[in-house]
């Protein structure tokens, strides 16, 4: 179903049709597949008693790998496909904008946790450290500071968070 002919009547069947279709590819090299991973994330989230937004935005962060343009990422990428870009814009007619931001934003909160949080980077996976390279590194101060200026950068680095730790196998 092309993104341009999606309507609030069936964007609930279109994300569940990605699932369905593609959940099972590989998630970047690492141990769970790429619906594996995002429902972990969603599943984070309401263990820690997020709010449904925050559970709906851990579910459909990574959902730009599959409508990016620039086509989904792998281990040996040498370029960012910008997928949570795609994501966000795909997503945006239909959810409010603490989801569509939490997307957006959540490849900008690793930097941002990068640069703020002394522990962060050693966390991160090996792809994880991969990506971050190829997304700009740690944020610098004055990055952080334009970060901090969005309304939903707290959000967005939660899901962050959700998003690193949903890669337990077998979870």
């Amino acid at each position: 179903m092309p993104a341009q002919e999606l309507d609030h009547s069936n964007i609930v069947e279109f994300i569940a049709d990605i699932f369905e279709r593609r959940g099972a590819e590989s998630y970047l090299g690492e141990a769970v597949t790429m619906s594996e991973h995002m429902l972990q994330g969603a599943v984070l989230a309401e263990k820690e008693g997020a709010p449904e937004e925050l559970v709906a935005a851990a579910l459909l962060h990574d959902i730009g790998h599959y409508t990016s343009e620039f086509g989904t990422m792998s281990l040996g990428d040498e370029r960012d496909n910008y997928h949570e870009e795609a994501g966000a814009h795909v997503l945006e007619p239909f959810f409010p904008p603490v989801i569509t931001e939490c997307v957006r934003l959540h490849v900008p909160a690793k930097r941002y946790l990068c640069a703020t949080d002394k522990g962060y980077y050693e966390r991160l996976s090996d792809a994880s450290k991969h990506t971050l390279s190829l997304q700009g590194g740690p944020m610098s101060p004055e990055e952080v500071a334009a970060f901090e200026q969005n309304p939903y950068h707290r959000e967005a680095a939660r899901v962050r968070i959700w998003d690193d730790e949903g890669k337990q196998p077998g979870m």
